[in-house]
């Protein structure tokens, strides 16, 4: 009697290691957005009419998200997947039309002083869509046919992200080839993909005949090295016409569809230009805070990077910063480490899962959450150019907070259920 009221608690088989790794990071967020935007006047955490204290209304709204997610049923996410991919579709068409213009984005909705980002709410339905079409019957990912299928889930999305436009957002979606290649999806796709990248930097930083020439004498090598094996022969040259076509559209794609700011970021990165006190002033600004907390850090409140406003938009894409200035090394070691357990844990649980839907699914909170760790890291201390995506469970933001946390505990929700059957 008593273990089957066990059995129907909400709490039943849940995932404490997760929630606790979830909790610390959460906590570890708010106080440093409330040491990046400090203010003497308002000295209060809890005052609401700052960005600690607004954060704070976002934890606890999370909290009952997260209570509302464990009282549901686990099948209704596979059932309801593509209705909830069809809602967010919608929103981000509608947002193009009514959404408010931030920072040169059409990507929000503003009612009074409440902000909704649908994109980030589009990785979750994408990826729950994701996970339902993987799950079905009979799906490989060896067949073109439903390559393209898969293609078109992650893409449409993207497109429309890419109209308000946001870069960062629509670049996120990439990160579900790493689910798509755990499911069986050929190899080709992930070499290509890093092979157009190289491309893409050569052709930056090098002449296009001479990187032409080169891709000849490659073409010319692998023909006649398996000049008695003929099959091969159409994807050399499939691979050779694409390659110069991936580096003779380079510049096109480089003037006409990235945005001023985006090719100063990357030509900074790239050491085309040098301008610390312009364009390359956040990261500049953003490595020196971080390295002048050495190893122990300057202390709780005692940033001078932070507490000046040297770093702009310290309490979003670049809260790492305080992290580092104020807690050091350790600090910050501490917060990888954090999101390393958290990964390893993630991973760990779509591992056991039985069902296909609740694994792919699985692979996608995790592949999300390591593609924003990894870009927004990396830019704040300059091996990334600057997209402007948040640091997960850490930066201000409500749309943020949000969808991580639904991310992540529908994933625990499944666990809970790992030995049922959700196809």
């Amino acid at each position: 009697m008593n273990n089957n009221r066990q059995q129907t608690s909400p709490f039943y088989n849940v995932d404490w290691t997760t929630i606790a790794i979830y909790i610390a990071l959460v906590l570890i967020g708010w106080l440093n957005i409330y040491a990046a935007v400090f203010d003497v006047e308002h000295s209060s955490i809890f005052d609401i009419t700052r960005n600690y204290g607004k954060q704070l209304i976002w934890i606890g709204t999370s909290g009952i998200i997260i209570t509302a997610i464990l009282l549901i049923d686990s099948k209704f996410f596979n059932f309801s997947a593509y209705g909830f991919y069809g809602i967010t579709i919608i929103l981000l068409v509608a947002v193009l039309f009514v959404g408010k213009l931030v920072g040169g984005n059409r990507a929000w909705f503003e009612f009074g002083s409440f902000r909704l980002q649908p994109a980030e709410f589009a990785k979750v339905a994408a990826c729950l869509s994701l996970a339902r079409f993987l799950g079905s019957n009979n799906i490989k990912l060896t067949d073109f046919k439903d390559q393209l299928k898969s293609f078109s889930i992650i893409f449409f999305p993207v497109a429309l992200i890419l109209l308000q436009p946001d870069m960062g957002s629509a670049l996120v979606f990439f990160s579900f080839f790493l689910v798509l290649y755990r499911e069986g999806l050929p190899s080709f796709y992930l070499i290509f993909g890093f092979c157009t990248a190289v491309l893409f930097v050569l052709a930056l930083l090098m002449p296009i005949a001479y990187i032409l020439s080169a891709l000849a004498l490659v073409a010319a090598y692998f023909l006649w090295n398996n000049r008695r094996t003929k099959k091969y022969y159409f994807l050399i040259i499939a691979s050779f016409i694409l390659s110069i076509i991936v580096v003779t559209g380079v510049n096109y794609v480089f003037n006409n569809v990235l945005m001023p700011h985006q090719r100063d970021r990357i030509d900074l990165l790239l050491g085309r230009k040098v301008d610390p006190k312009g364009i390359g002033y956040n990261v500049n600004q953003s490595k020196i805070a971080i390295g002048s907390g050495q190893f122990l850090g300057k202390g709780f409140l005692k940033g001078t990077q932070t507490k000046y406003d040297f770093v702009p938009e310290q309490s979003t894409d670049f809260i790492f910063c305080t992290v580092g200035e104020e807690w050091g090394f350790v600090g910050a070691t501490v917060v990888l480490g954090l999101y390393t357990a958290l990964l390893m844990r993630i991973i760990q649980l779509a591992e056991r899962q039985r069902s296909t839907f609740s694994r792919v699914y699985g692979y996608g909170v995790a592949s999300i959450i390591f593609f924003h760790i990894f870009i927004n890291v990396g830019m704040t201390i300059g091996i990334i150019p600057v997209i402007g995506i948040p640091l997960p469970f850490i930066s201000y933001g409500g749309s943020s907070l949000w969808s991580f946390t639904i991310l992540l505990f529908v994933l625990i929700k499944l666990d809970t259920n790992r030995n049922g059957i959700i196809r």
